[in-house]
This record gives C-alpha cells, sequence and structure tokens, in this order.
C-alpha cells in the first residue's frame, strides 16, 4: 500500500525552511553548513537531493549565480507553521483549539511575562468577539 503524500514538510526538509526563512538566499554549501552547525551531518549530494524535492513540492525556487545554484523559500513560514498547526489541531484535537490551549498551559512552564501576553492576547480577543 502506498502512502499518501503528505502536505507537510519532513523535519529535515522544516530543518532547511528555517534555514532559509533567517538567510537567504543561499547556494547547496552554505545549507549544509548551517545544517551541519545545528548538528546534522549530511552528505552534500544529499543536502543537493534535498533540495531539489523541495524545489518540486514547490516549498523553495532556485535561481542561478554565476555557477552556483541559490535556494530561498517560496513558502512563508506562517503558511507552514499554521497547515502543521492545524493539521495537529483536526488529528489529536478533533479541531478543538480549546483543548490545544489547555494541553499547552498543562504541559508547558509558563513565566510570568509568558502568561501577561497570554492575558493580554486573550483579552484582544474577548473585545474583538463582543464588537
Amino acid at each position: 500500500m502506498v502512502r499518501p503524500k503528505s502536505t507537510q514538510p519532513t523535519d529535515l526538509e522544516l530543518e532547511i525552511l528555517k534555514i532559509l526563512w533567517d538567510r537567504s538566499p543561499l547556494a547547496v554549501r552554505e545549507v549544509r553548513e548551517a545544517l551541519e552547525a545545528a548538528g546534522r551531518v549530511l552528505a552534500h549530494t544529499s543536502v543537493i537531493t534535498t533540495l531539489n524535492v523541495m524545489v518540486g513540492k514547490k516549498y523553495l525556487s532556485r535561481s542561478m549565480q554565476g555557477n552556483s545554484c541559490l535556494f530561498s523559500p517560496k513558502v512563508a513560514r506562517e503558511e507552514v507553521t499554521g497547515r502543521m498547526l492545524g493539521d495537529v489541531v483536526r488529528r489529536a484535537f478533533d479541531g478543538s483549539a480549546k483543548a490545544v490551549m489547555l494541553s499547552l498551559f498543562e504541559s508547558s512552564e509558563l513565566d510570568a511575562d509568558e502568561l501577561k501576553e497570554l492575558r493580554q492576547i486573550l483579552n484582544r480577543k474577548t473585545k474583538e468577539q463582543s464588537q
């Protein structure tokens, strides 16, 4: 049985996207060095293959500068993280944002500043709902 295509990036693709969201365009060598600095040691050919697959999936664009291929993200961080979070909410929490938030509050250590910021967001959302 063939596994259905995922609409989410793999772990390696997400690592590469994070690198490119922070600084792009980058050549293959620069992507490989950034992955290595993050503890992910891969052969140069493996990085090339992954980048080309990501171009095919429309996650990245490729351009030439001299003899080097430069890669840049074609998808925004917010688009990818939103899709990934939406998938988790649907699959793990049956679509309940409340269940997600309760789970996050129970499983995370939040300091006073984070709680204050979250309270401000909740207050703003409550105000928006009542208008």
